[in-house]
């Protein structure tokens, strides 16, 4: 039975590839293992100079390997900074711009390391049991403070016994008294806190700055005399179920005094200090409790007085936060109409874009990402990105237009058809609301022949697509598909109001958005509108599911990685003490219907539609039983299913290469058990 259930790899391989061997110019599924793209940019002090961390897939050891690349502004000199099969991130100048901090487990587990520019010597200056996050200089460069797990140590609950020498016993318990004790991508957690560190930039030991049993982290910032670092923690008493209310911290680095900055419910964080120490910037919104909430920015006086909301009036969230070398404003990264934007904003709220082709780290569906820096002289760096290629290199100088300095894919996707990415806007059928959408035709498009549909839904549900590349999209169109994607009511990028449009109603209005996507796609003349199919990861797993409990138009369905039944997730999902307090308005057992009128589960007698489940079996976000139970429920229905486990695998699913490959080829394999085209 199993053997009906399980698709191998192997036998898809082989299904597809007599689809694709007379074009060997499409996009194949081991194209895969040759994609590369740019991320976290860092341009030196001087504008002269960017360290970038460039990704690559490694075909024989199925990992995603990173090295540091450096590109010279002037020249176009592009060359291997550091390489080879360790893994390499995190660059950053220090504040004279001779060395360079980062961190590998060349030797270990992860370290800092620096490097001297001019001579390219490399030392290891920590000695650390857990990876190092956010590392930071310090202005005079003396100084390198960073964020670090602590384990801590716990008494047992009861005592045993010892075993006898050379007893073999069982392992002993786990006693879990956290109240999020595991996390997707980590699994069980270990007992303890994120602190901050310092250590000498040249090596030596490094001291612990904070303690408490609480998380301190994000972003790093001096100020300018070096004596003051400010972060941001939640240090409540209840901080484990209220783990949206965190503080800014100005900690004193001579004496470890902590002030706390800010005092209000809701989050405050990733403080950044001003050139002359007076003012901090960071980010935060007064918390109502619902699913989605717009981020601002203030401004406050170093020592926490007259904080101002500076971005009032600004209807995107607000992201990555750095004053622009001059003081003048503040640089930031916003999502707009499903694209990431780099912009500025003045003390009087004056908002300016500088680039709207920010992204490129997503490779496999078309999200909204994206990251940058700044030099002294006002230059920017930064992850540049379009429908054609993944991340490469962005270069925007304080005066003059924007270059592109990296085209690392162009050796495999120049030589590539690829199918064209249109956007279109359709009205949703439920209120007229204007719907955002793109249409990726197959390559070789032919105007008078019609195609099937694949309907692909993004997650979250608060996220959002946009015009960038997706290995996954283009690959369905090469196999023959049109593709549609769109940003249903619920997305980002559109603002307060349409986003929190689902409050506590998701799914619902966005299935009649989606719907009027495929509606709008099918107007366009070149859609089978009886070769329709859908699919879409968590959210828009959820969504999927939903779909084909409301409708039998598509012929075929794969819910990947999905939540079924809201009250099983909600206990069991590794954010619980976050799900229950914003998606839904009470406890699972104080609003029981509430909960089930919302879940895929509750529509699953409507089921008619062939729909497979495809979800990591190590995914701690959308927990696999939320798969088996929705296959169990379409099993005795009697409805065509199959449950795909990918083994190992996290939410994410596609965290190594051939995961990615699987997840294509299962989901192309499954559509084409049920496509049968019209006869000519």
């Amino acid at each position: 039975m199993l053997k009906c259930l399980l698709i191998s790899i192997a036998a898809l391989s082989a299904a597809l590839a007599h689809a694709w061997a007379d074009d060997v110019s499409k996009l194949e599924l081991k194209d895969i293992f040759e994609l590369e793209y740019a991320a976290d940019p860092q341009i030196s002090p001087d504008g002269q100079s960017i360290v970038y961390v460039r990704r690559s897939m490694d075909i024989m050891t199925d990992r995603a390997r990173s090295n540091l690349w450096m590109l010279d502004v002037r020249s176009g000199e592009h060359r291997p900074l550091l390489s080879g099969t360790a893994n390499y991130s995190m660059p950053r100048w220090s504040p004279d711009g001779k060395r360079l901090a980062y961190v590998s487990a060349v030797d270990r587990g992860a370290q800092i390391f620096i490097r001297w520019m001019d001579s390219g010597e490399t030392a290891r200056v920590t000695n650390l049991t857990e990876a190092p996050g956010s590392i930071t200089f310090s202005p005079d460069g003396r100084h390198i403070a960073f964020s670090a797990f602590v384990e801590k140590s716990k008494e047992p609950l009861a005592k045993l016994p010892s075993p006898p020498e050379g007893a073999k016993w069982a392992k002993p318990a786990k006693v879990v008294e956290e109240t999020v004790y595991r996390f997707d991508g980590a699994g069980y957690l270990d007992v303890g806190f994120e602190h901050i560190f310092i250590v000498p930039s040249d090596g030596g030991t490094a001291r612990q700055l904070t303690d408490g049993d609480f998380d301190h982290g994000g972003q790093l910032s001096f100020s300018p005399d070096g004596d003051i670092l400010y972060f941001s923690a939640n240090r409540h008493e209840n901080h484990e179920l209220d783990p949206n209310n965190s503080e800014v911290f100005a900690l004193s680095l001579s004496d470890l005094t902590l002030t706390q900055l800010t005092d209000r419910e809701g989050p405050d964080f990733n403080p950044i200090a001003s050139a002359n120490g007076r003012q901090i910037a960071y980010l935060g919104f007064d918390d109502s409790y619902q699913g989605y909430q717009l981020t601002h920015l203030y401004v406050m006086n170093a020592d926490g007085s007259d904080a101002r909301l500076i971005s009032e009036g600004f209807d995107r969230s607000i992201a990555s936060p750095h004053w622009r070398s001059d003081g003048r404003a503040i640089l930031f990264l916003y999502d707009d109409e499903g694209k990431t934007k780099l912009a500025q904003i003045d003390m009087d709220g004056q908002v300016a874009d500088i680039s709207d082709t920010v992204g490129g780290n997503s490779l496999g569906r078309p999200y909204t990402s994206g990251s940058y820096s700044q030099s002294n002289n006002g230059a920017i760096a930064f992850t540049h990105d379009d429908a054609y290629r993944p991340g490469d290199v962005g270069f925007k100088p304080r005066r003059g237009d924007i270059r592109r300095l990296t085209d690392l894919n162009a050796d495999l996707l120049a030589h590539k058809a690829l199918g064209n990415v249109e956007e279109y806007w359709v009205e949703s059928s439920h209120d007229g609301e204007r719907i955002q959408a793109w249409m990726v035709t197959p390559p070789g498009f032919d105007p008078d022949k019609k195609y099937p549909l694949i309907l692909e839904i993004h997650g979250g549900p608060f996220a959002a697509y946009g015009p960038h590349f997706s290995a996954e999209a283009q690959l369905y169109a090469a196999a023959g598909y049109v593709v549609v994607y769109s940003n249903p009511r619920g997305s980002t990028s559109y603002g307060a109001d349409f986003g929190n449009a689902i409050h506590h109603a998701y799914p619902g209005y966005d299935y009649d958005d989606l719907i009027s996507v495929v509606d709008g796609a099918i107007a366009k003349g070149n859609v089978d509108e009886d070769r329709l199919y859908v699919t879409g990861g968590s959210g828009g797993g959820v969504l999927t599911a939903w779909i084909v409990g409301k409708t039998d138009r598509f012929k075929a369905a794969v819910v990947a990685k999905p939540v079924i039944n809201w009250t099983s997730f909600v206990l069991t999902a590794d954010f619980t003490n976050f799900f229950y307090k914003y998606w839904f308005p009470d406890f699972p057992w104080n609003a029981p219907d509430h909960y089930w009128e919302r879940s895929p589960l509750s529509l699953v007698g409507n089921v008619t539609t062939p729909t497979m489940l495809l979800t990591g079996e190590s995914d701690w976000r959308t927990p696999i039983w939320e798969t088996e139970q929705y296959y169990q429920a379409l099993k005795l229905r009697g409805v065509d299913t199959a449950m795909v486990r990918i083994p190992e695998a996290s939410h994410g699913i596609a965290a190594r290469p051939s995961q990615l490959v699987s997840k294509v080829a299962h989901i192309l394999a499954w559509f084409d058990k049920y496509d049968a085209p019209a006869e000519e």
